[in-house]
Formats: C-alpha cells, sequence, structure tokens
C-alpha cells in the first residue's frame, strides 16, 4: 500500500536531516541498526484523533485492514487500538518506514537493518 506514502518519506527526510550527523557520531557502527526505531518509533508522526483522521480522510478502512493484516502476519495477532484513528496511523506509518528505512539503507550501501 503506499497511501501518503510520499508523506512519511518525507517525514524521514527530515528525521535524517536533524538527527544523522549525531547518529553517526554517537553511534558509529550501529546507527543504521535502530534508525527505523529512533525513527518511527520513539517519537509520534501524528498526534491528536481529529489529525489522525483528517489523515486517513477516506482511506480509513483501506488502513485499517492494511495494519490489521501486518499485525496478523508478523504477530499472529493485532496489538493497534484499530477504534484509536491516532494509533492507526502511526502504526501505519512505522509500517510503511520499515520499507522506507530499508529502501534508504540499501541505496546508500549500508545493508539493511
Amino acid at each position: 500500500m503506499d497511501y501518503k506514502r510520499k508523506e512519511i518519506e518525507q517525514y524521514f527526510l527530515d528525521y535524517l536531516n536533524d538527527n544523522l550527523d549525531y547518529h553517526k557520531e554517537h553511534e558509529a557502527d550501529t546507527w543504521t541498526e535502530d534508525l527505523h526505531h529512533n525513527c518511527f518509533n520513539t517519537d509520534y508522526f501524528i498526534i491528536g484523533s481529529y489529525k489522525a483522521k483528517q489523515w486517513l480522510g477516506d482511506k480509513a478502512f483501506d488502513v485499517i485492514g492494511f495494519v490489521k493484516d501486518y499485525e496478523n502476519w508478523n504477530f499472529g495477532e493485532v496489538h493497534t487500538n484499530l477504534s484509536n484513528p491516532e494509533a492507526v496511523v502511526n502504526m501505519y506509518a512505522y509500517i510503511i518506514g520499515e520499507e522506507i528505512v530499508n529502501d534508504y539503507l540499501y541505496m546508500n550501501n549500508q545493508g539493511v537493518a
């Protein structure tokens, strides 16, 4: 699913612009291992239910289904509260963020996290 992927990519690029030097300096050998976690799991992509609902728009059920399928496949059950728009958006960004970070690392010869 590529819904708003460009927006999530920009979020990642902004994160890199703000934090890459720090990570490379303080985590020289391991910065790539935690890049996805640091970018997509230590802060919220979207804050607030209203903002999350606006962000989801008419794709809310598609995104919910995507998150549900991902979690069932990877965890054997759904952990995200699918009735919470903020949780759904942030988990969706986390999932798409995995792909974005792995693509970035591959394209920059850093290996895959």
